[in-house]
């Protein structure tokens, strides 16, 4: 067996990979620098290549791309401490068989290198075409291991013109992972063309979709090329797709089953050649259903699927992502960069963000605005945003009947209004069962509040909610709750 190269600048790296391949028997040899690589390379070809990215002496994408040009079927796994999109498409778009990010566990990382291995003695024969790779900058912020995941579905589908649906929380970011996949696709010359429903009347829907033909309707004086036609050669990102309506939803599946549509009032059929990618808040497949979504056009959108992550999720990325806003808010205004303190940054990391990264940014644009000092402290966080954002509820000091107002940090919060507009916009989407479901939620997390207060001791938390031990036991089955 031919050895496994490590090529990585620092010592501790090639230490403990050499470590845990020579307790696995695998063959291995190391390097500080790419430059030494591409000098042993002419005399000898490893099993597979582990390299870094930043180097003091070089470049692993560089590295990377030398190899493939010369070696092209060499697995070659890439290795950063800097996880960002950029670095994880460039690394999949550039040919590595995967991308790992630093610190990594251990026996992950030798489970990956014998996949590798695998596929290197499969690829006996033949060549495998290079993909090209740039490095465009990017504003996708994410080291968290949920983040990583997107970047590598991005880096995955960069050569594809499959369909995804990107599904996740309002404000977690859909339309910039749309704008990444367009960017990173045979397609990024194209043009990126984003239709909403909600932001045109229902009325116009059709007409703004697939355009118009000059006299269909009142107003209509001239020809419109609807969306379809704008995007041609493209990507069309069909934003919110949830809300599309059900009449509407016939044509769309047609459009997408052969690639014809008709304009309104048009009698020609055209041809768009279009890469679809769709987002929705909703769960589609209740809308289905419940009748509200076609199950033939979920089908049709759910070729690929990526999830995006709430912020609550991925609450390493806060403290990145508030600098990161800080920067751009200020810019903007033209006004010097305030900083935010480590005790502000750890209090923002432990609020959950119910409006995700959209309601992070706006928290740093007020700040920016509002805030006096160019180093902002926990006290001037704003009560009212911190209450909204997610900070813990506890009861005011002296408040120990079951009517005092709930408040975190002496702010009261109207969880009834946000329980009623839950509640109001389930109904509008046509889900079924809004009551069980809303009181399985309520008693899901009133359990898990007692339990995280009593430090998970049952009698104790059944104690103080007024319910028997009996009641919280089954409750606790029925909900899958672990304490």
């Amino acid at each position: 067996m031919k050895p496994i190269w490590i090529v990585d600048d620092d010592q501790s790296i090639r230490w403990v990979l050499e470590k845990a391949l020579t307790r696995e028997n695998i063959p291995h040899k190391s390097f500080s620098n790419p430059n030494d690589v591409l000098d042993a390379l002419e005399k000898e070809t490893p099993q597979i290549l582990i390299s870094d990215i930043r180097m003091p002496r070089g470049n692993g994408l560089d590295l990377l791309q030398s190899v493939k040009e010369t070696h092209p079927l060499l697995p070659v796994i890439i290795m950063t401490a800097y996880s960002d999109l950029d670095s994880a498409v460039s690394s999949l778009q550039g040919g590595a068989f995967e991308y790992l990010t630093k610190p990594f566990d251990i026996d992950k990382a030798v489970e990956l290198i014998r996949r590798a291995i695998e596929q290197s003695e499969r690829n006996s024969t033949g060549n495998k075409e290079v993909a090209g790779w740039r490095q465009d900058s990017t504003e996708i912020i994410g080291q968290a291991p949920a983040m990583q995941e997107v970047f590598k579905a991005i880096g995955r589908l960069s050569q594809s013109h499959s369909t995804v649906l990107v599904t996740g929380e309002s404000g977690t970011g859909k339309e910039m992972v749309a704008q990444a996949l367009h960017k990173h696709s045979p397609r990024a010359k194209g043009p990126f063309i984003t239709f909403s429903t909600a932001a045109v009347p229902k009325e116009l829907l059709e007409s703004e979709l697939f355009g118009h033909e000059r006299g269909a309707f009142p107003g209509a004086l001239t020809l419109r090329r609807g969306r379809f036609e704008q995007a041609d050669g493209g990507t069309l990102f069909l934003d919110e797709i949830g809300d599309i309506p059900f009449d509407l939803q016939t044509r769309l599946l047609r459009a997408l089953s052969d690639g014809h549509f008709y304009r309104v009032g048009g009698q020609d059929p055209i041809k768009a050649n279009v890469r679809i990618i769709a987002s929705t808040h909703h769960h589609l497949e209740a809308k289905v259903a419940s009748g509200a979504f076609r199950e033939d056009l979920l089908h049709r959108l759910n070729v690929i699927r990526l999830r995006m992550p709430p912020l609550r999720e991925r609450a390493e990325d806060i403290p990145a992502l508030a600098r990161h806003f800080m920067t751009t808010c200020a810019k903007s205004l033209g006004v010097e960069v305030k900083k935010i303190s480590d005790e502000a940054l750890k209090e923002m990391s432990s609020m959950s963000f119910p409006g995700n990264v959209r309601q992070l940014e706006n928290l740093c644009h007020w700040l920016t605005v509002m805030t006096p000092s160019n180093i902002i402290g926990s006290s001037d966080l704003p009560a009212d945003i911190l209450a909204e954002a997610g900070a813990h509820p506890v009861l005011l000091e002296g408040d120990s009947t079951p009517s005092a107002p709930v408040a975190a940090r002496g702010v009261g919060i109207d969880w009834e209004a946000g329980l009623s507009r839950i509640a109001v916009k389930m109904l509008q989407d046509g889900e079924l069962n809004v009551y069980d479901a809303l009181c399985s939620r309520f008693e899901k997390v009133i359990l898990q509040a007692a339990l995280e207060v009593t430090r998970g001791r049952r009698v104790e938390a059944a104690q103080r909610l007024g319910i028997g031990r009996n009641t919280i036991t089954r409750k606790l089955q029925e909900l899958g709750i672990n304490d």
